[in-house]
C-alpha cells in the first residue's frame, strides 16, 4: 500500500469524521438510534434515551460505509486483501481520532458545567452523555475510536467478499450461457402475457388496499399520490422539455383556489358540481401556464428558473394579501370545500378519495406516456438535448416549450383541486416555495424524464418522512443529503429514463438520381 492510497484513506476518514461530528452536533445520533431501536420492536419511552446498543449499531453502519469506500479507493485487485484492510483501518482510525477529539471537547465542557445548548440548541447534556456511552470524556472517546476502526476494517472485508462473490457470479453466468439458459430472464421480460399478469396484480392491489389501509395510511398514500401527479407534471416541463421551473407551486395554488372558489359556500357561494369544478381548475392552471410562458419562454437556464420562482412567490403573496381578501379571504384561506359526488351520493370517505387519486394518477401516467412516445415527445427530447440544434432542424421550440408548460401546469391544477377537496381547506401556507422544492427533488431523485422514477421519488421523499415521523425535524437535511448522494452514486436517478430507439424494421431510404429520398 503506497503513500497515495494512505492519503486517499486519510481523506476518506476525514470526510466521515465531519459527518459523525455534524450528526452529533444536531442531535441526529439520538434520533437515528431511536429509529433503529423501533425497527427491532423496542419502543423508546418519552424523556429517555435509546439503548447504547442502538447507538453502536448506527455508528457501526457508518464505520462499515467508511471502510467500504476506503477499500474501493485503493483500486487494487480483489485478491489484494491486505491492502484493502489497511485502507479501511487507516480511514476508520482517522475518523475515530476526530471523534475522540470531539468527545474530549464536549465532554470536558459538559463536566465543567458549561451549558453548550446556549450555542448549539440541539446538543443537549443528555445527548452528550449518550454519545460518550455514559463514560468519562476520555473513555467515551476511546470507545468511539475503537468502534470506528474496527467497523471500518469489517467494511473493507465486505468489499473483498463482494468482489470475490461477483467473480464467482460471472463464472456461473458464463456456465449458464454455455448451457443456453442465460437468456430466459430477458425472454420473460419481453413476454406480453407476463406484462399483462403483472399489470393485473397491481390493479388488484390498488382496488383492495384502500379498503384495508385505514384512515392514516390512506391519508399518507393519498399525499404520495398527489405528489406523483405534481411530479409527472413537472417531469413534462423539466424532464421532457428541459425547462428549469422553480415556481411550479403557483399552478398548484391556482388549481386549488380555482376549485375552492367555485365549490365552497364562502366567499362567493357558487356551489358548482365537483366534476365541473375539477375541469375549471385544470383549465385555469393550463391558461396560467400559457400566460406566464408567453413572455418568459425565450429565457433559458437559470434566468427562466429565477423568473418562475418570482411568479410562484407573487401568487402566494397575492392570495395572502388584503388586496384580494374579498376574493380569496386572504390569510384565512377557504374552508368547507366540497367533496366529490357520484350519481348523487357522497364520494368523500378516505378510501373513496384514495380511489379518486389512484384514477387521477393512472390517467396522468397514460397521458404522459402517450405524449412522450408521440411526435410532441420527440420534439421535447430534441429541445432538452440542444435547443439551438432542435430549432435549426425545424422544431418550433417556442410552441413546444409553451405546450409543455401548459400541460405541466394542468397536472398541477388537477393535483391542487384534489388536494383542496380532500382537506376541505386551502390557504396560503399550503402553497409555499417548499412545495416546488419537494416536487423538483422527487423528479431529480427518481430520474428526470422517467415516470417510474417520479413514482419512486414520491414514495422516497413524501412517503418515508410520513412513516418515519422522527425525521420531521431533519427534513431539509435529509433532502440535501439525499440529493448529494444521488449526484454521486446515481446521477441519473433511482429509475433513469431510457432513450427512445429507432424502429429496427423501418424501410431503408429510396435512392434516386441525384441523392436519396
Amino acid at each position: 500500500m503506497n503513500n497515495l492510497h494512505i492519503q486517499k484513506s486519510a481523506k476518506n476518514g476525514l470526510v466521515f469524521a465531519v459527518i459523525i461530528i455534524f450528526l452529533a452536533l444536531i442531535g441526529f445520533t439520538v434520533t437515528a438510534a431511536s429509529m433503529i431501536q423501533k425497527v427491532f420492536g423496542v419502543e423508546v419511552s418519552v424523556g429517555t434515551m435509546p439503548k447504547y446498543s442502538a447507538l453502536i449499531a448506527f455508528l457501526a453502519f457508518i464505520g462499515l460505509w467508511n471502510g467500504w469506500r476506503a477499500a474501493k479507493q485503493t483500486e487494487e485487485h480483489p485478491l489484494q486483501a491486505g491492502h484493502a484492510i489497511l485502507a479501511g483501518l487507516a480511514s476508520g482510525f482517522v475518523t475515530g481520532l476526530f471523534a475522540l477529539g470531539y468527545s474530549l471537547i464536549v465532554g470536558t465542557l459538559q463536566s465543567n458545567g458549561v451549558n453548550v445548548r446556549v450555542y448549539l440548541s440541539s446538543l443537549s447534556p443528555e445527548s452528550i452523555i449518550y454519545f460518550l456511552f455514559g463514560q468519562s470524556p476520555l473513555s467515551g472517546g476511546f470507545i468511539q475510536l475503537s468502534l470506528s476502526t474496527v467497523s471500518a476494517a469489517f467494511g473493507a472485508l465486505l468489499v473483498i467478499f463482494w468482489d470475490r462473490s461477483q467473480h464467482q457470479f460471472l463464472i456461473w453466468k458464463q456456465k449458464l450461457s454455455a448451457w443456453g439458459n442465460a437468456s430466459w430472464p430477458a425472454k420473460l421480460r419481453r413476454n406480453v402475457f407476463v406484462g399483462y399478469i403483472a399489470m393485473g396484480v397491481v390493479l388488484l392491489l390498488l382496488v383492495i388496499l384502500p379498503r384495508t389501509w385505514g384512515s392514516y395510511w390512506n391519508y399518507v398514500m393519498g399525499t404520495v399520490g398527489i405528489y406523483v401527479l405534481l411530479g409527472i407534471g413537472l417531469n413534462i416541463i423539466v424532464g421532457y422539455s428541459g425547462q428549469l421551473v422553480l415556481g411550479y407551486v403557483a399552478f398548484f395554488a391556482i388549481g386549488a383556489y380555482s376549485f375552492a372558489l367555485v365549490t365552497a359556500p364562502e366567499p362567493h357561494n357558487l356551489n358548482w358540481n365537483f366534476w365541473i369544478a375539477i375541469l375549471v381548475a385544470v383549465v385555469a392552471s393550463a391558461i396560467s401556464g400559457v400566460l406566464i410562458g408567453l413572455p418568459i419562454l425565450r429565457l433559458r437556464g437559470d434566468y427562466l428558473a429565477i423568473v418562475t420562482l418570482g411568479f410562484g412567490e407573487i401568487i402566494r403573496i397575492l392570495i395572502k394579501s388584503d388586496l384580494l381578501k374579498e376574493i380569496t379571504l386572504g390569510p384565512r384561506g377557504i374552508r368547507n370545500i366540497a367533496g366529490p359526488t357520484l350519481f348523487g351520493k357522497s364520494f368523500s370517505s378516505d378510501s373513496d378519495f384514495m380511489y379518486l387519486i389512484i384514477l387521477a394518477v393512472l390517467l396522468s401516467i397514460f397521458l404522459a406516456r402517450r405524449w412522450q412516445e408521440s411526435r410532441i415527445g420527440r420534439a421535447w427530447l430534441a429541445i432538452s438535448q440542444d435547443e439551438t440544434v432542435a430549432q435549426a432542424t425545424g422544431v418550433d421550440t417556442y410552441k413546444y416549450k409553451l405546450l409543455a408548460l401548459a400541460i405541466g401546469a394542468a397536472f398541477a391544477g388537477l393535483g391542487g383541486a384534489i388536494f383542496a377537496s380532500r382537506n376541505q381547506f386551502t390557504g396560503p401556507e399550503d402553497h409555499v416555495l417548499m412545495v416546488s422544492i419537494n416536487v423538483l427533488c422527487l423528479v431529480i431523485v427518481g430520474g428526470m424524464g422517467s415516470i417510474p422514477g417520479v413514482i419512486l421519488g414520491a414514495f422516497a421523499l413524501k412517503g418515508l418522512p410520513e412513516i418515519l415521523r422522527e425525521l420531521e425535524s431533519y427534513r431539509l437535511l435529509v433532502f440535501g443529503a439525499l440529493l448529494v448522494l444521488m449526484m454521486i452514486v446515481r446521477p441519473e436517478g433511482l429509475w433513469p429514463a431510457t432513450r427512445p430507439k429507432y424502429e429496427e424494421n423501418s424501410p431503408p431510404p429510396v435512392t434516386v438520381e441525384g441523392g436519396s429520398r
